[in-house]
């Protein structure tokens, strides 16, 4: 089964419309999104809590990295440029930290608060290769957009 964007979204907006709290919100959307599609084995936040360091937030799946520096993995890559990582293989990808063995492909999303202070990042994990496409960013990109646009920078 492949995500319905559109579906996808609505779903995501009813649920979590009036809620400015940005962990409900995570944990909404990681749950939304991880059951949207059959490529998604690892789907969360890691958000960022200090000085370049993203510590694991709401997440569905197996375990994952507790810390991951900036400086390291597609995740800190995402956080460091403020860009969108569309990772095909990440035994390709230097520096790529196996939180998972059987992670094969990686999809990591800034996440920005309304003040465009970057809040998280969203990390979508696959065992298949290649598995994401443009159009997978682009549409997650907008969803995260729309569902954090309203929540104040925390302190």
């Amino acid at each position: 089964m492949r995500a319905d964007y559109p579906s996808l979204s609505q779903s995501i907006a009813s649920l979590t419309s009036g809620e400015d709290d940005p962990i409900a919100l995570m944990a909404t959307v990681a749950c939304e999104v991880h059951h949207a599609d059959d490529r998604f084995d690892w789907t969360g936040f890691y958000r960022v809590t200090g000085p370049e360091l993203l510590k694991i937030g709401p997440y569905q799946g197996g375990h994952g990295c507790l810390v991951i520096p900036f400086s390291r993995g597609v995740c800190g890559a995402a956080a460091r440029t403020r860009e969108v990582q569309l990772v095909p293989d990440v035994d390709a990808f230097d520096g790529h930290i196996a939180c998972a063995s059987s992670t094969r492909s990686e999809l990591v999303i800034p996440v920005f608060d309304k003040t465009d202070r970057l809040l998280a990042v969203f990390d979508i994990d696959s065992d298949q290769h290649d598995a994401f496409t443009q159009e997978d960013a682009d549409a997650l990109s907008g969803i995260l957009s729309n569902v954090f646009a309203s929540v104040d920078p925390l302190s």
